[in-house]
């Protein structure tokens, strides 16, 4: 498999139910203000209400902007929602699979499937999200629940929509639990991903896929996680509203 170095380096922002379009503003003027480097790929993800705000203010810079959430049809009656039509020209970017999402509200294996596809056939580059719980883990079952959700999703797609795609393998019992994966459990797991996507299409287009870690990424243990090879960036969610520790881990993917 390709080293890291053969692979853009992608971190995320992940700012969750937090911020208000004018706090949103503020937080992404700080992160421009950090001096980036423009050798790792950022991407912003604010909450819906601020997805354009936040956009105004990156423009014409190398930061990209990520949506939170997205649903699979076009249009019509679902109150709340939001289609990838919408998006156009705002994001190019969306997570899907969060655990957050499949634990609070229920989403399942075929939901983030659809949603992958929607966001491809939009021409946008989704970032899905995969990871075991505790007891899953702790029961010996980590590798079968990633090989299921990985496969859900990339047997749907076709080799070029795969390869074009970002995975974030977080596991659940190590987001916003101040407690992280070790960097050997990161590197296994997302071998594991990455092995899933060969056997569905094969390993040209499996080395093409960058992959992620997320779950409790802070300044401190960053870079004992990104420095190993295959982990190609950070999914980051609470460490991304402070622009000076967002900074610190993208410097550590870079």
């Amino acid at each position: 498999m390709p080293t890291n170095q053969t692979r853009e380096p992608i971190v995320a922002a992940n700012w969750k139910m937090n911020t208000t379009p004018t706090e949103g503003t503020t937080l992404a003027r700080e992160i421009l203000a950090q001096h980036l480097p423009s050798t790792v790929q950022v991407v912003l993800c604010p909450p819906a209400t601020s997805l354009t705000t936040v956009a105004q203010v990156v423009q014409g810079t190398a930061i990209s902007i990520g949506a939170q959430h997205v649903y699979w049809e076009t249009s019509g009656a679902f109150t709340g929602e939001i289609s990838v039509s919408m998006l156009a020209g705002i994001a190019s970017y969306v997570i899907v699979g969060h655990s957050e999402r499949r634990r609070l509200f229920g989403e399942t294996d075929r939901d983030v499937q659809l949603k992958t596809q929607a966001i491809h056939l939009a021409g946008l580059t989704p970032i899905v999200a995969v990871g075991e719980s505790l007891e899953e883990r702790d029961s010996g079952h980590t590798h079968t629940v990633i090989r299921r959700q990985v496969s859900s999703v990339f047997q749907a797609l076709t080799p070029n929509e795969a390869g074009s795609s970002v995975i974030a393998y977080e596991p659940v019992w190590a987001i916003g639990t101040g407690r992280n994966a070790s960097p050997d459990q990161a590197q296994d797991a997302i071998g594991w991903i990455r092995e899933t996507v060969a056997i569905a299409h094969g390993s040209d287009v499996a080395d093409r896929v960058r992959i992620q870690y997320g779950g409790s990424v802070t300044s401190e243990n960053c870079v004992d996680l990104l420095r190993r090879d295959g982990i190609d960036g950070a999914l980051v969610g609470g460490a991304s509203l402070d622009a000076t520790h967002f900074a610190t881990i993208v410097l550590a993917a870079a």
